[in-house]
């Protein structure tokens, strides 16, 4: 489920279709595509914007919106960036404010005609009706993805790699670790945080000490820990994205999220 206020979206909708249906009153026209901007911390190709990425262009395939993006923005340069899209004339900004939740909430506050959609840690404020929150709650497929971890690791020694230690991130590992439980109470699991949402060295490095520790099954959460589980010849469990066809030896399993039901 995402959390998305009813009334943004009703917000959204009067100020950005271009046209309307009159009943009994003539021919309906098609609306023109919502002018639409992305603002992203990390690469596109990153597993958690990627949906959104990959949603944003479906759309304008559709004809829904037409769309523009940026990437790697930083934490502190995020509101200069919302600023100039919503002045070039952007009525749906999309992104990630993890990092940048009170800029982006008071440039929001500077343009109530443009809608915003973005991940965020903050439930939506009533006082900000055009600033619309969602996340990924795939924490039920994580859980199932624990247990099929737990069902498979030998060693009973499970290593897990994630980005940041922020809610979002321990709810998935967390129902991942109940899973993985709910199959062998006495499993023990290695748990690091890179401090980066996108570093793939890094995150293989990581993993590759945990291999060394005994560690025969991998949490993916970033990028990186499925190429060091290649590398050694031992399982790892996907999230947010499948890669199975990349590792087909290598990842058994992943939670997905798909972002096209929520745009």
């Amino acid at each position: 489920m995402t959390k998305f206020n009813s009334f943004n979206r009703r917000h959204f909708m009067m100020t950005t279709a271009a046209s309307s249906l009159i009943l009994g009153a003539g021919p309906t026209f098609a609306a023109e595509p919502i002018k639409t901007a992305g603002i992203y911390t990390v690469p596109v190709e990153q597993q958690w914007v990627s949906r959104i990425h990959i949603a944003a262009l479906a759309a304008q395939d559709r004809g829904d919106i037409e769309y523009t993006f940026s990437e790697n923005v930083s934490n502190t340069d995020y509101a200069r960036v919302i600023r100039e899209y919503a002045e070039a004339g952007n009525k749906l900004i999309i992104g990630e404010v993890f990092g940048a939740e009170a800029e982006a909430r008071e440039v929001a506050a500077e343009y109530p005609d443009v809608a915003f959609l973005m991940g965020s840690s903050f439930k939506e404020d009533a006082a900000l009706p055009n600033f619309a929150v969602f996340d990924n709650y795939i924490q039920d497929g994580s859980y199932l993805s624990g247990i099929i971890a737990g069902a498979m690791t030998k060693s009973g020694n499970i290593g897990m790699v994630g980005g940041f230690p922020i809610p979002e991130v321990n709810r998935l590992m967390h129902a991942f670790m109940a899973g993985a439980l709910e199959m062998n109470p006495d499993i023990k699991f290695q748990v690091s945080f890179i401090g980066s949402w996108f570093d793939p060295p890094k995150a293989k490095e990581t993993a590759f000490a945990m291999i060394e520790n005994g560690a025969d099954i991998l949490y993916a959460e970033r990028f990186g820990v499925s190429d060091a589980a290649k590398e050694k010849d031992i399982l790892a469990i996907g999230n947010v994205i499948d890669t199975q066809a990349e590792y087909p030896n290598t990842v058994v399993a992943s939670a997905i999220w798909h972002f096209e039901p929520t745009l």
